[in-house]
């Protein structure tokens, strides 16, 4: 053999060596007791289980992360990582986010791959698996999109939105297009850091218009300038509250409808039909906020691990929406902000029914009636 050969040989080895030994390999930092689709599925849908819900969709942001990562460390398709964050479940690339101002992917769309289920004997897609995921990555601190990254993190900071980010606009339209094209009861939006603050925010926007996306927010920030001025020092009770501001208490009397469903009859936005679930560590001073009461709100209890427990009914003005809370003690910020926490073996969380002051005041225009719908309702 040619020492030209024996190098190329060598260097193949070594980087199979560092695919499989890659802290971010899948079968390294994965989910260890997750099941992948099977025949089993078309009777008993493990997408049922909000556990494995959660679990998989984590798992799907983590792919974007490695999407962008696989780019700037240039791997090729034979070596890449992020592939293996989705495959297994039978998703498959639909369509990568870019932004064009640094190349950098924020996003991706996965769709439900149907010729690798049937190859598995999974003849229909599984009760509860979205036809197609919106999954938004988070900030990311290497040098090719950091800058992009940071301006849309001091976007939030300063204003508490991020509606003039080009990002926002893309995501919004990818969005869009998707629930034209399958339905938006068949469709999941998610996001982890940032890219939970934009999941939100277009999740919100497309409600507006009688959208309703299945919404997964892990890890959101809460913290602006004019929050931190009033409540710097506060504990992670303060996120929940937010949300259920939201929603005035003269909004339309909630409907008993499915959360899943997704589809107005009219511009009458009913507070069960979006029900965003936001997945925060106590720990995490980014999304602690979440958790802040709204001022005398009474708690509706704790369950531990019941994802699939239905939200606090929205009548009366009270928010519809599940907030799912992580407490560890005390923890590193990187631990606790992390998306990895998420997927965890011996994960406890807690459902908060508890009035959240800061969801209440990102949704209360979502819920807020025009005057001349009001009168005409008289």
């Amino acid at each position: 053999m040619s020492n030209q050969k024996l190098v190329q040989r060598e260097t193949e080895i070594e980087d199979q060596n560092n695919r499989l030994h890659h802290p971010y390999a899948f079968h390294v930092s994965g989910p260890r007791k997750v099941s992948v689709p099977n025949w089993r599925d078309l009777i008993n849908s493990s997408w049922k289980d909000g556990n494995y819900k959660r679990t998989v969709i984590a798992c799907f942001i983590q792919a974007v992360y490695l999407l962008e990562l696989d780019r700037q460390e240039k791997r090729t398709e034979e070596n890449a990582l992020a592939p293996k964050w989705f495959i297994p479940f039978k998703y498959k690339l639909s369509r990568t986010l870019i932004d064009e101002r640094d190349g950098s992917i924020y996003g991706a769309i996965l769709e439900w791959d149907r010729s690798a289920a049937l190859s598995d004997f999974i003849l229909i897609r599984p009760s509860g698996a979205p036809r197609a995921v919106l999954a938004l990555r988070g900030t990311l601190l290497k040098g090719p999109t950091l800058r992009r990254d940071i301006e849309d993190d001091l976007r939030f900071l300063a204003w508490e939105s991020l509606k003039g980010s080009v990002r926002f606009n893309g995501a919004l339209e990818a969005l869009k297009s998707l629930a034209d094209a399958y339905g938006s009861h068949n469709v999941a939006v998610a996001g982890h850091s940032l890219g939970a603050g934009f999941a939100l925010q277009i999740g919100k926007a497309l409600a507006k218009n009688g959208l309703f996306i299945e919404t997964h927010l892990f890890n959101p920030p809460s913290v602006s300038l004019a929050m931190s001025l009033k409540n710097v020092g506060e504990k992670a009770v303060v996120v929940w509250q937010k949300v259920k501001s939201m929603l005035p208490s003269n909004a339309v009397t909630a409907t008993d409808t499915d959360t899943n469903t997704g589809v107005a009859s009219n511009n009458v936005v009913a507070f069960n039909k979006w029900v965003p679930h936001l997945y925060v560590n106590n720990s995490d001073y980014i999304c602690c906020y979440y958790t802040d009461p709204a001022g005398g709100g009474e708690s509706g209890g704790a369950a531990s691990e019941k994802e699939n427990v239905r939200p606090l009914s929205a009548a009366n003005g009270q928010v519809a929406a599940k907030l799912f809370v992580l407490s560890k003690g005390k923890q590193k910020f990187m631990e606790a902000h992390g998306l990895e926490q998420w997927w965890s073996d011996d994960l406890e969380l807690e459902l908060a029914l508890q009035n959240s002051k800061l969801i209440s005041k990102q949704l209360k225009s979502l819920y807020s009636l025009p005057p001349t719908s009001a009168t005409n309702r008289r």
